[in-house]
């Protein structure tokens, strides 16, 4: 399997860059896919200049609802004629950050015809399953970290229904993908126990402190390799490299093989 990041936080090679996250992902038997479209255009753009068609992509997976993940929907349905999307149900519900800022998607593309909702699990390709585990017991709470969504036509404390996660196997390894893992990073390693994890793990608020430290070291009890990227945040990343042994980066332009 060959993960190229076509846009990231960071860049590898010069790629133009934004807050967000998109890769594309080609396996041995051929599939191909898109992780993620990021917040405009961008990834569409870069995709070009690393030599990606995107209208090759058999199928797209948006991780969650989130602008920075879902923003350039629009440009991969006018640039690939045929794919489908898979996301949450709940994915084109209201979010924010805060009580102001709306971090949701556009709603006008609900009426695309191209939108497959997941619920709780689904098979979409041999060895491609999507889960959402809505009822999955959490080991550590991570709070809400200021998202909020519209329950009941109020502001709640965002419980990331719409939060889904790909899980690969392929030549006996199991490869998940996490847009940000908002649900905590901890508790999606105890529901999966990958053998190879892409993508945030939404930390880039911590401080560098005993609390970032434990989680290093339970991510490193794990015999894992990460490769993180987006909302884990730089600093965070290289303090926590420090203390694992097989923790790297993922910038625009990197392509890796698992």
């Amino acid at each position: 399997m060959r993960i190229t990041a076509m846009l990231e936080n960071t860049s590898a090679c010069g790629l133009p860059a934004e807050h967000g996250l998109s890769l594309f992902v080609t396996m041995e038997n051929g599939c191909r896919f898109l992780f993620d479209m990021g917040q405009t255009d961008l990834f569409a753009r870069n995709a070009e200049s690393l030599g990606i068609d995107l209208n090759t992509a058999d199928f797209a997976v948006l991780s969650h609802g989130h602008y920075d993940h879902g923003g350039g929907l629009s440009a991969f349905l006018k640039r690939n004629d045929h794919a489908l999307v898979y996301m949450s149900r709940h994915a084109f519900e209201p979010h924010y950050n805060g009580t102001e800022k709306y971090i949701g998607l556009d709603l006008s593309l609900q009426s695309s015809g191209r939108i497959v909702y997941v619920d709780e699990e689904k098979e979409i390709a041999p060895g491609l399953i999507l889960y959402n585990r809505p009822d999955a017991v959490k080991v550590m709470e991570f709070g809400s970290c200021g998202l909020n969504m519209v329950q009941d036509g109020k502001l709640m404390p965002e419980d990331f229904r719409h939060e889904q996660y790909l899980l690969a196997e392929e030549n006996g390894k199991r490869i998940l993908f996490s847009g940000c893992s908002h649900r905590g990073i901890i508790n999606i390693m105890h529901w999966f126990h990958p053998d190879v994890l892409i993508g945030g793990f939404h930390l880039s608020r911590l401080p560098l402190d005993e609390t970032l430290a434990s989680y290093a070291d339970r991510l490193n009890a794990f015999p894992t390799a990460y490769y993180i990227c987006h909302c884990t945040g730089t600093e965070q990343y290289r303090f926590m490299k420090a203390r694992m042994q097989n923790l790297h980066y993922l910038s625009a332009g990197d392509s890796i093989t698992v």
